[in-house]
């Protein structure tokens, strides 16, 4: 069986570096990666310290009230509806129906009795936002914190790579080293990119035919995606690139893609999505360069039974018109 023949080539350019969540934590938070300047016993001093409400007032996190409000089930912390049984054991909603009704602690029967005093302990508690030790200053109300944690730019990324499951957490710098010492990710420093993409049988099309880079410039990182894929029964090429950073952070930014032959060209440009919107979310909507098989072949040039296409491409940064407060490209020399 033919192998198919990967080529991506940097061209330098002069620029160096330059939803609310289910109410349980997330299943994989045991696999966060911070830098290493966020250690464990970072976040432990923060949970520790004092924290002070927009009142004033000192609050001091008690281990015990936290202790009452852990369901003894799945060790995650409760919301309303809190269960008890008759002996006065809790547990969350989700584990009354987990445990068959029945009281983990005692056996008896949980009925429909709810725990209203620790209700009312829980919205009495305000509490800081669980990404403290990756810097958010924010203290919320018990009830309000999960809501917050869903969406705080603190938060750490989940893995960009597309080809496989990965379950890893972590910020970018983390991020990073996995995507080149795990997933043997190919990493390039600058702006401008020469991306060759060969496949002896362009005729057999599954969505695990595709690559990623990355590329360091304008001191931030970005992932190019190339893939192949069903489009209902036309079979497509798709080119698109992700900020790893925040979808706000990823608006400062613009690319280009091209590719062509024969005398034709297909030229996209757009902003890049943050690494936040998922690989299947962007190509799903399309955000991208998007090439028909019959017009990748005719690209290729010879017999047509051999794909060659080059993409190539160029990021740029966005500056704001002092003026008129427009943005303007900052293009690459």
């Amino acid at each position: 069986m033919e192998e198919d023949s990967i080529e991506c080539v940097t061209s330098s350019d002069g620029i160096d570096e330059d939803e609310i969540q289910a109410l349980h934590h997330h299943p994989h938070l045991n696999n966060i990666h911070h830098h290493p300047q966020f250690s464990s016993s970072a976040a432990t001093k923060a949970i520790q310290q004092n924290f002070t409400n927009q009142n004033g007032v000192v609050i001091h996190p008690s281990t015990s009230v936290h202790e009452l409000l852990e369901c003894p089930v799945c060790t995650n912390s409760m919301y309303p509806p809190i269960h008890q049984c008759h002996n006065g054991h809790t547990l969350c909603s989700t584990c009354k129906v987990r445990v068959h009704n029945r009281c983990p602690t005692c056996r008896q029967e949980l009925g429909d009795i709810r725990c209203l005093a620790l209700e009312k302990v829980a919205e009495s508690l305000e509490l800081p936002c669980k990404y403290c030790s990756l810097g958010c200053p924010e203290i919320f109300p018990y009830y309000s914190k999960l809501k917050h944690e869903a969406i705080c730019n603190f938060r750490p990324y989940n893995c960009p790579y597309a080809g496989s499951e990965c379950s890893v957490l972590g910020d970018i710098p983390y991020l990073v080293a996995h995507l080149r010492d795990d997933h043997k990710v190919d990493m390039h420093t600058g702006c401008t990119f020469n991306h060759r993409y060969v496949k002896s049988n362009p005729r057999e099309v599954e969505n695990a035919t595709w690559m990623l880079t990355v590329f360091n410039c304008y001191g931030q990182y970005f992932c190019l995606h190339f893939e192949a894929f069903q489009l209902g029964m036309a079979p497509v090429y798709m080119a698109f690139l992700r900020f790893m950073g925040d979808e706000m952070e990823a608006r400062n930014f613009s690319y280009s893609l091209e590719v062509g032959g024969n005398g034709r060209k297909l030229i996209w440009e757009g902003t890049p999505r943050s690494i936040r919107d998922s690989h299947r979310k962007v190509r799903d909507s399309h955000d991208g360069l998007i090439i028909q098989r019959n017009m990748a072949l005719f690209f290729s040039g010879g017999d047509r039974k051999e794909l060659k296409l080059r993409v190539t491409g160029r990021i740029w940064k966005e500056q704001q018109n002092p003026d008129n407060g427009a943005c303007i490209p900052n293009l690459c020399s």
